[in-house]
């Protein structure tokens, strides 16, 4: 069973002018979410920027994030590494601090081979027998998890869900076909929401949850009650904030989306920058034609 239906928030983490992590404006942050019908919190993912985080930072974050959430909605952390023992201790560190499930992303810049990510996954899910969620980028790590080893990693009972985020619809059937209700599949792009539903996904794991929590929930629910012409109309009509979204690399525009909004997220860390004056405008137009601001 699918570990949540609808729209998982990467939440993005709030920083202070000095980079420090502002835990208060996370917590707010998590509660509006939770007050807006998300059905997940992903903490600690690309869009929370993990990978320039200490340990001790993104343990930190994940336990706040479990206090607040109080169970209202599951918390799924991201642990994932290119070293296979340091997923191993941060996934441990993870279920002693009260996570539902973990994200796993493939290992980055190592470049694993197909039987490396089933080596990578089975050790960690065997060391720490924690919920994980699949995550394959190859844009960001230049790994793809193929169909075949989905399929063969759906067979455990630790691996729950896969987050695609390939854009590649012909990868997503044969997944979806070759391993059907063993893995739940979620969306990785805000964009292709309704495609990977129309596949048989089960929601997305989303930026645009951050600045739209509640039209993204209503989103994957109405398509999945059926509803599907409103929820054309939700995922189209939403498509330009979604490309303002992503006009620079994530989580630039989000954070930024953020603070035009009125909370205050900070900016990023380097090696991410500001968002560009021109960027930040065509940004701010499209929170105000969806009525964001």
């Amino acid at each position: 069973m699918a570990i949540f239906e609808g729209a998982g928030v990467a939440i993005v983490t709030p920083f202070y002018e000095n980079g420090d992590i502002n835990f208060g404006q996370l917590e707010k942050l998590i509660d509006f979410q939770i007050e807006n019908c998300t059905d997940a919190i992903i903490i600690c993912g690309t869009t929370g920027e993990a990978s320039t985080m200490t340990d001790e930072e993104h343990l930190e974050c994940i336990k706040v994030a479990v206090d607040r959430v109080k169970g209202r909605v599951p918390v799924i952390a991201g642990t994932g590494s290119n070293d296979t023992r340091h997923g191993i201790e941060l996934t441990k560190n993870a279920k002693k601090l009260g996570v539902d499930a973990t994200l796993q992303v493939t290992p980055y810049y190592n470049k694993a081979t197909q039987k490396g990510l089933i080596e990578h996954y089975t050790a960690i899910g065997r060391a720490t027998d924690l919920p994980m969620i699949l995550y394959s980028v190859p844009s960001r790590t230049g790994v793809n998890i193929a169909p075949q080893t989905a399929y063969e990693l759906s067979k455990y009972d630790f691996v729950i869900g896969l987050k695609e985020a390939t854009g590649n619809f012909s990868q997503i059937a044969k997944i979806a076909s070759l391993c059907g209700d063993t893995l739940p599949i979620y969306s990785g792009n805000d964009d292709q929401i309704l495609p990977v539903l129309s596949l048989g996904g089960k929601g997305v794991i989303s930026v645009l949850s951050n600045v739209a929590p509640k039209q993204t929930h209503d989103m994957v629910r109405l398509y999945l009650d059926g509803q599907r012409e409103a929820a054309l109309k939700l995922q189209l009509d939403l498509l330009p904030v979604i490309n303002a979204l992503f006009c620079e690399v994530n989580p630039i525009p989000v954070k930024a989306a953020l603070n035009l909004i009125g909370w205050e997220t900070g900016p990023c860390r380097l090696p991410l920058t500001n968002i560009e004056p021109q960027n930040e405008e065509v940004l701010k137009q499209a929170l105000i034609n969806a009525k964001l601001i």
